[in-house]
């Protein structure tokens, strides 16, 4: 009865063997190319929105930089929803969409985190520096734009790196082909965005678009 018992109950285990999934243990490389499909890339999400939205949104909601500074002066949160994100993060200061012309009366282009000092009042005086690059610090361009949402992002590392790629295109896009000598009495026009700086320290613009006058 034991050995019938036992043949029975092995045909009933070949019997379902058939239906059984084998699953495969990947190897590296496949587990690689799994993880590079889903891998956050922020120079192509920053490249995939630049030209469509990015600058036309900063084009069009960047104020005048005197209006931007006196509206900062009186409200500095106003501004910042009128000029700014609305929906930033709580901790993180207001940053400003503006528009500058003025004349370039100095220009630190030996250090890698380049500027440009930039009088827009005709006094002799910098009202505001400007960054040239290659090395570009901050993240205003992205902090400026009101359609973009930290919570659509999987963590604050993601966040970081797609702020980091919007300065990555400006430089590509234009700030690498700017000359580096005899800078100093050109003209400048800058779209761009800065941060709210301390107490009796110029903006710092991050710009979107750049042309250099005579």
């Amino acid at each position: 009865m034991l050995r019938i018992r036992g043949a029975v109950a092995a045909l009933m285990l070949v019997a379902a063997l058939p239906g059984c999934k084998i699953i495969k243990t990947p190897t590296p490389e496949e587990k690689a190319a799994e993880a590079a499909k889903t891998a956050f890339d922020p120079t192509t999400k920053v490249e995939a929105i630049w030209q469509s939205q990015v600058l036309p949104d900063l084009e069009k909601r960047a104020g005048d930089f005197k209006t931007v500074l006196q509206a900062v002066a009186s409200n500095p949160d106003e501004a910042g929803a009128k000029y700014g994100n609305p929906r930033k993060q709580a901790s993180s200061p207001w940053t400003y969409a503006v528009k500058l012309s003025g004349k370039i009366v100095a220009a630190d282009t030996t250090s890698r985190a380049g500027t440009l000092d930039v009088d827009v009042d005709n006094d002799g005086k910098a009202d505001a520096k400007v960054q040239i690059g290659p090395a570009v610090r901050g993240t205003a361009l992205r902090d400026a734009l009101d359609f973009l949402d930290f919570n659509e992002f999987r963590n604050q590392i993601e966040w970081a790196q797609f702020g980091k790629a919007f300065n990555e295109k400006a430089n590509t896009s234009f700030l690498a082909a700017l000359p580096r000598d005899g800078l100093v009495g050109k003209t400048v026009t800058v779209t761009g965005a800065y941060p709210l700086p301390a107490s009796g320290q110029l903006p710092l613009i991050t710009p979107s678009a750049l042309a250099l006058g005579q």
